[in-house]
């Protein structure tokens, strides 16, 4: 594999991006599903912007996301370089590591590029494929 695409690989995933807050959950055994319909972020290889639908749901525990950290979190992906895959995942990350969910989902629907359309989807617990 070339260096190049070694190194793109790689970018993005350990950028220091704002905090994500949370709030005392108050319920018991609901789901919170999130749509971000203006997700942006830049690849890596190329520098051109990706866009798509991001939808995150998630079954809260003690906490629950607090909206506007979250949206500060997403809108610093507008100028990050990673590859969607990557984004995805590291979203997935960072919600579990703010709020320990029982379970969460995160899927990225992403706009065509050269024709070719991707949907990427991470699930919390993790599950072996």
């Amino acid at each position: 594999m070339p260096r190049e695409y070694k190194d793109a690989a790689r970018a993005g995933l350990r950028a220091t991006l704002p905090a994500i807050e949370t709030f005392p959950n108050q319920f018991p055994d609901y789901k919170i599903t999130i749509e971000i319909p203006e997700f942006t972020s830049v690849c890596p290889k190329t520098g051109l912007p990706d866009f798509g639908i991001l939808t995150l749901a998630y079954v809260p525990q003690k906490a629950c996301l607090e909206l506007k950290s979250l949206k500060l979190y997403l809108l610093a992906y507008r100028n990050l370089g990673i590859f969607y895959e990557n984004a995805v995942n590291r979203i997935l990350e960072d919600v579990v590591a703010a709020c320990q969910p029982v379970r969460a989902t995160v899927v990225g629907d992403f706009n065509s590029r050269g024709g070719i359309s991707s949907i990427i989807e991470a699930n919390y617990p993790r599950e072996n494929y």
